[in-house]
């Protein structure tokens, strides 16, 4: 028996979400099954094929919804899940009792836990912390804008690790959280060597940002394109600039160019916007204070005429 479970690449509450899926499914659905792991990334163009689904049962965690008759389990959060109305429509009519959405959750992984807990019995309290934190990370509920930025804490130098390292060992990662707490996983040296050198190279990013940032009526923003930044921690820009309560940067990397939208939590002045559905607007999604809008890696000035209009909506009112 074969379980092929996709998730939310390179995103610490996607594989959080994976490791805690893969626990619940062992214990409750299938002990003894195989489980092979595949990331989803947001791409222009179409994020699923059907070859994706060669398992005896397949699983999306923390990802858009696919309608696909081999998709058997399915837990998001996002408002932006569906990608036409005829996938809600598809999803709304399922009976299985195995497809599950929440946007009002704040990390996909806190969803499965109370899904797993109230309806299938199962509860873990080794995975307590794992849930913790990816409540904490992807629902931005930091102590301060520092907090991320200077990535004290073992969790969240593991988030940083992911965010960053290849498909191999995120994998390595999943299979890790699956059997053991996330306190060793993070601290364990197969982290920390990986977590050292992007450390540097987070510092230098975040000095780059501090360079390139202009702000100007509510929102700061930069394009990283010409300096070969694919990615970036989306909290340096409220540490560098923690007046501003919008953020509008422009990234390429080997498979997009992406504009990156954000809020920050910590503004002196209350967010007016829903990011997801400004970002939707242009093929993107996410949440409402945080979304995203990929193109193709040569569409370069594309992103920036979109990220201009999205600045000047966010901009528009705003007085300083």
């Amino acid at each position: 028996m074969r379980l092929r479970l996709l998730y939310h690449g390179h995103c610490f509450d996607g594989v959080a979400s994976a490791a805690l899926f893969t626990r619940f499914y062992l214990a409750r659905v299938r002990p003894g099954a195989d489980v092979s792991y595949g990331p989803l990334l947001h791409t222009a163009g179409a994020l699923f094929d059907e070859a994706m689904f060669d398992g005896d049962e397949n699983a999306i965690v923390d990802f858009k919804y696919s309608p696909s008759d081999r998709l058997t389990w399915w837990f998001d959060h996002h408002q932006s899940a569906f990608l036409s109305p005829a996938d809600e429509a598809h999803f709304r009519a399922d009976a299985s009792g195995r497809k599950f959405w929440d946007a009002d959750s704040k990390s996909c992984t806190e969803f499965i836990a109370r899904v797993a807990e109230e309806r299938f019995g199962f509860r873990e309290a080794q995975t307590d912390t794992l849930v913790s934190w990816a409540h904490t990370i992807d629902g931005a509920f930091y102590e301060s804008a520092a907090q991320p930025v200077e990535l004290k804490e073992p969790a969240l130098q593991l988030m940083q690790v992911i965010e960053n390292v290849d498909d191999e060992f995120i994998e390595w990662v999943i299979r890790q959280l699956v059997t053991r707490p996330l306190e060793e996983v993070a601290a364990g040296e197969e982290v920390q060597e990986r977590f050292r050198p992007l450390f540097e190279r987070h510092k230098e990013t975040l000095e780059v940002i501090r360079r390139k940032a202009v702000y100007e009526r509510g929102a700061v923003t930069f394009d990283l394109v010409d300096e070969g930044v694919a990615a970036f921690n989306k909290f340096i820009p409220y540490y560098v600039c923690p007046e501003t309560t919008y953020s509008v940067a422009i990234t390429r990397g080997g498979y997009r160019t992406k504009i990156s939208v954000g809020s920050n939590p910590f503004s002196p002045r209350p967010r007016r916007h829903n990011l997801a559905t400004i970002c939707e607007r242009y093929g993107g999604g996410g949440h409402a204070v945080v979304g995203a809008v990929s193109f193709k890696p040569d569409e370069v000035d594309r992103a920036r005429e979109v990220a201009r209009e999205i600045l000047a909506e966010l901009r528009e009112g705003f007085e300083e």
